[in-house]
């Protein structure tokens, strides 16, 4: 097996957040953790996904600060599994990923799944803007980059 090259050294930002987020399986149990699924039954049940990996992926997600694992709310030995301040602050992200994908992975009368927010029903959609209020993309953007002191 090929060793998993780390990022979590890198000046980049992207890079270290995908050294600890960047595969499908961490982001899709990060999706379902925000749909409210707690249990390592209902994930595997959800994505289909073998036990070894939703192990190892689970496992980093909590050495990693994204997920927490607590005592189950009905009591007894199981265990489930939330997300921390520092997994909910992933919810900007998911968003841009869902709306991505709803602009260029479906056709304009296929269904799908629609993200509302819960108080008025309303679709949610995500902007980036400046400080001013002003919108702005990667034409009005600059990274600011930090080189390597070594």
């Amino acid at each position: 097996m090929v060793a998993r090259k780390s990022f979590e050294q890198d000046f980049c930002p992207s890079a270290r957040a995908l050294d600890v987020i960047g595969d499908w399986w961490s982001l899709l149990l990060v999706r379902d953790a925000f749909e409210g699924v707690t249990r390592f039954s209902e994930f595997q049940k959800s994505l289909g996904i073998a036990r070894n990996i939703l192990t190892e992926r689970l496992r980093r997600l909590i050495a990693s600060g994204i997920l927490e694992q607590v005592p189950a709310s009905g009591g007894g030995a199981r265990m489930e599994y939330r997300l921390t301040a520092k997994g909910k602050d992933l919810f900007p992200v998911i968003v841009a990923l869902r709306q991505f994908g709803e602009r260029h992975l479906f056709r304009p009368d296929e269904a799908h799944s629609v993200l509302l927010e819960r108080s008025t029903g309303q679709p949610i959609r995500l902007e980036l803007r400046a400080q001013s209020g002003q919108p702005v993309g990667p034409d009005e953007t600059v990274i600011l980059k930090v080189s390597d002191p070594n």
